[in-house]
């Protein structure tokens, strides 16, 4: 309850929330100039997520000499840091003042999508612009988004208040059976596929060469309905503080070999991160779990090389 978090323990979360909300309501280049700093002050200080970020880029990006590797790691706490105050933007403030700052392409897919009645899977990853992008898309049609718990119950509320005056539903990622309801409805649901959940609904298959524990569930959710699967990406241009965002088909999906979709999945997904790299969430461990036999990759070494 919320009357709980008046209590004074919470108070310094409240103060940093009042702060956020005041800079929402400032000038998107000052906003975005503000994200810069605390994307420098976390690549100074970024502790444990700086050593996972330098060890996903090493992974990846092995054709980077150990010069450009540290660049584009900058880059990335800079680009995490204005998705910080974007994500803030989104929770905090109504997003259509900022409709006339963003490009869409293929939306006329996901009208058509939607036009046929059996649900749509709008198949996604966790690029820095997630949520003011989700918040403009669903600000031009219906859409729910699937989300994880946070374990703060002051970032749980403002983030659920947020989104649910966005979304038409917000569900929570395990809660299946309302995923399945609402596809039966034909709604139109964000669906992230590029995090690792575990071994056990999972495969392995290559993320930039790098075998990933890679989720089977959309392939599931995707013929329960018959629904229609589409990629949505998106990325910011810092320079006019524009968001372009693309609808983009997933040919041949889903098929009869879920080890083969997940490996289209992940494709799709390396492709849209090359074209802005630094917009992707590295500082997440996306190769936590191994296959069988194989040593952890987020050990005490935090720049490991790889040949492909």
């Amino acid at each position: 309850m919320i009357y709980k978090q008046l209590h004074p323990v919470f108070w310094p979360g409240w103060l940093i929330i009042a702060l956020a909300w005041c800079v929402t309501r400032l000038p998107l280049k000052i906003q975005f100039w503000l994200g810069r700093v605390l994307g420098t002050l976390a690549y100074r200080f970024g502790g444990s997520r700086l050593s996972i970020t330098r060890t996903n880029i090493g992974l990846c990006f092995p054709e980077l000499s150990a010069a450009e590797q540290d660049q584009l790691v900058r880059e990335i706490f800079i680009s995490t840091g204005i998705g910080t105050l974007e994500t803030a933007l989104a929770w905090l403030r109504p997003v259509n003042a900022y409709s006339h700052r963003m490009e869409i392409t293929g939306l006329e897919l996901l009208e058509s999508a939607q036009r046929a009645g059996n649900g749509v899977l709008l198949v996604g990853a966790h690029f820095a612009t997630l949520d003011i992008a989700g918040a403009l898309l669903a600000s031009v049609c219906e859409l729910d988004a699937m989300y994880r718990k946070n374990k703060n119950p002051q970032i749980e509320l403002i983030m659920s208040r947020g989104r649910k005056r966005s979304y038409q539903q917000v569900i929570e990622r395990k809660d299946t059976r309302q995923i399945l309801r609402r596809l039966k409805q034909g709604a139109t649901i964000w669906y992230g596929a590029d995090q690792d959940y575990g071994r056990k609904h999972s495969v392995f298959v290559p993320f930039f060469g790098v075998e990933a524990a890679s989720i089977t569930a959309t392939t599931r959710l995707a013929n329960f309905n018959d629904s229609a699967v589409l990629f949505f990406s998106h990325y910011r241009n810092p320079g006019n503080q524009t968001w372009v965002l693309n609808i983009s088909k997933v040919e041949g999906y889903p098929g009869e070999n879920t080890t083969e979709d997940a490996r289209k999945i992940n494709s799709i997904i390396e492709r849209e991160i090359r074209k802005h790299p630094e917009q992707y969430l590295w500082l997440h461990r996306r190769f936590k779990t191994r296959p069988e036999g194989e040593s952890g990759l987020y050990g005490a070494a935090a720049r490991p090389s790889r040949t492909r």
